[in-house]
């Protein structure tokens, strides 16, 4: 299993939102390395979903329920999605400022590269997290 961070702002797109839909495709990526990531996603593979721009926090981690295809959003073949669903919330959101102060966290691709809307995340930074949004 790999793990990742999906990155959206609230107000386009939230936390709230997935759960009432069960399941999205997550669409828009324009970005070449993000969308490397998400083509390297398998079915099953954890998400963090993180609130930008407004709350800059994670919130909660969604499971990958299908793989690559073609973005229904664009007509440019390079473009592609992968669908997700709500798995878990965070008991508690983990600020992107606590990240940053973490020793283990600080050097998270997300922190690193903070524009990239999927980034990877390692083992042990999942599990970090995790235990930070209390679970």
């Amino acid at each position: 299993m790999n793990y990742w961070l999906i990155k959206s702002e609230p107000d386009a797109y939230s936390w709230e939102q997935l759960k009432k839909d069960k399941k999205t495709a997550w669409t828009g990526v324009r970005n070449y390395a993000a969308r490397n990531n998400l083509k390297a996603m398998k079915k099953g593979d954890l998400c963090f979903f993180y609130h930008s721009n407004e709350g800059k926090h994670i919130v909660g981690i969604a499971k990958v329920a299908k793989e690559f295809y073609q973005d229904p959003t664009t007509k440019e073949d390079a473009w592609v999605c992968v669908d997700v669903e709500p798995f878990l919330q965070l008991k508690k959101p983990v600020e992107l400022a606590e990240l940053k102060k973490d020793k283990l966290l600080k050097d998270m691709q997300f922190v690193k590269i903070g524009r990239l809307s999927v980034s990877v995340v390692k083992k042990e930074e999942f599990d970090k997290v995790c235990l930070l949004g209390g679970l």
